[in-house]
């Protein structure tokens, strides 16, 4: 997911510092740029960890090349759930929600989210698991601040990520998706960093945990102003808080036509 984040300086409870480094449209000056950006993230709490993954990072030319090309958020809505699957998604999203009814009613009763819209996100993010990407998430993410395109909305997401790997919730090696999204839904990482759960119980944060990444959405979804009980569909209240999730207005109104298909 590319979630939309309009507040993304307030991810974090830090300090807003004048931003030295220096953004490109290109890669030849992104190892200068990486010791710059070290010195402001040292600044903001990242710590030797952090540091060090950030610069063993290399320019993601495929990242670069996947956010100068998304097609797909400009097709009409049949075309886009032809595209996606939704069918599909829909299909397992029922078996999935029949095979463990508690775990979603569990998560329902804690954030008020139902469990379509959950598995739906599931589904249209990584097909329920099956492929999150195959980018390094910290090179991704660093190229993306790196790039002058969208380097402001992109920099909360980088120290996240790095702040990430200090705590140990991802490695310098941990992959996801083109732009750096993680995990089974594909959070961005300052949106992992903030809204992170443990899902499963077991003392750690992880959203390559199933339990984890469910519990997460749920939770961002909730704290995006998720009112329980009320609708999701376009035109009642809980819409607004999809698009927080994705600005692309064909996505939000798949994911709750799915939603609604999956709750029956």
């Amino acid at each position: 997911m590319l979630p939309r984040v309009s507040i993304a300086l307030l991810l974090f409870s830090l300090p807003i510092a004048a931003h030295a480094a220096s953004c490109s449209d290109t890669g030849g000056q992104y190892e200068t740029w990486k010791a710059e950006m070290a010195a402001e993230a040292r600044a903001e709490g990242v710590g030797k960890r952090g540091i060090d993954a950030l610069m063993a990072t290399s320019y993601s030319k495929a990242t670069i090349g996947a956010d100068r090309n998304q097609k797909s958020f400009k097709y009409t809505l049949d075309k886009f759930m032809t595209v996606r699957g939704a069918d599909t998604i829909v299909k397992q999203g029922r078996s999935r929600k029949a095979k463990n009814p508690d775990f979603y009613a569990r998560l329902e009763a804690a954030y008020g989210v139902p469990a379509g819209v959950l598995i739906a996100i599931h589904g249209m993010e990584t097909g329920f698991g099956s492929f999150m990407g195959d980018t390094n998430v910290v090179s991704a993410i660093a190229t993306l601040t790196y790039d002058c395109r969208r380097s402001d909305f992109f920099r909360p997401h980088l120290i996240g990520a790095l702040k990430m790997v200090d705590k140990g919730m991802i490695s310098p090696d941990t992959v996801g998706a083109k732009h750096g999204e993680l995990g089974h839904t594909q959070f961005l990482p300052g949106n992992a960093y903030v809204y992170g759960v443990d899902g499963n119980g077991d003392g750690v944060i992880d959203l390559y945990n199933q339990a984890d990444a469910l519990a997460t959405t749920a939770n961002y979804l909730r704290k995006k102003g998720w009112t329980p009980g009320k609708g999701y569909q376009e035109g009642e209240p809980n819409f607004a808080v999809i698009r927080e999730w994705n600005a692309a207005k064909v996505y939000q109104q798949a994911i709750a036509i799915m939603g609604a298909r999956i709750d029956g």
